[in-house]
């Protein structure tokens, strides 16, 4: 793409979106491009932002920044580069460890990681998966660490990324600079670029 599908709105003035929007200034450090955009039908934007706070709420054990780990699983498989950069940096921001961000793939086997954690990676990975691949398996490893309220707060983070991906992915939305800059800190040397959300100067 040469430019995004849709351009977001340059700085709506709306009292409301911007009371909503600064909980992005908390996980992101600004307001992304992805709610700009949903913003040319401002009902749209209100209700994601809204429904991302629920599902971000921290309720316990589900932690803050595994709710961001769990994205970014997810966005991974679905090859959201956005969203992949997104959660890499809210990840930080909210206290992940530096060997869980640097060793995020490695996440079945890497001691910087719980046998809690790696069940809850493990459901995000395989209910990101197209075909569908959570099984009985997976069902039963989750089961065992985490009650089926934190099971919700899970799948609500890898549905609500589900959503991002294809909004992203689909509009090409462009990558701010500063979660490019997160995602070429933690992910670059795995590979990751920001891709079609990055346009020329």
């Amino acid at each position: 793409m040469q430019t995004p599908l849709v351009n977001p709105v340059n700085n709506p003035k709306d009292a409301a979106l911007q009371e909503l929007v600064a909980f992005y200034n908390e996980t992101l450090g600004f307001c992304p491009n992805s709610v700009l955009t949903m913003y040319h039908r401002p009902e749209i934007a209100y209700a994601f932002i809204n429904l991302n706070k629920a599902v971000m709420a921290n309720h316990g054990r589900v932690s803050s920044a595994l709710k961001r780990l769990i994205g970014y699983i997810t966005s991974n498989a679905t090859g959201c580069r956005y969203c992949q950069a997104h959660t890499i940096r809210a990840a930080e921001r909210y206290g992940a460890e530096a060997e869980q961000l640097a060793h995020i793939w490695e996440f079945r086997t890497h001691p910087a990681f719980s046998l809690a954690e790696r069940a809850a990676l493990e459901l995000a990975l395989a209910a990101a998966t197209v075909p569908n691949a959570v099984d009985e398996a997976v069902a039963q490893e989750v089961r065992k660490y985490w009650n089926e309220g934190e099971i919700v707060e899970m799948m609500g983070v890898v549905a609500l990324f589900g959503y991002l991906n294809r909004w992203n992915d689909s509009m090409g939305t462009q990558l701010e600079e500063e979660a490019a800059s997160s995602g070429q800190q933690w992910l670059g040397n795995r590979g990751w670029s920001a891709g079609k959300h990055q346009y020329g100067e």
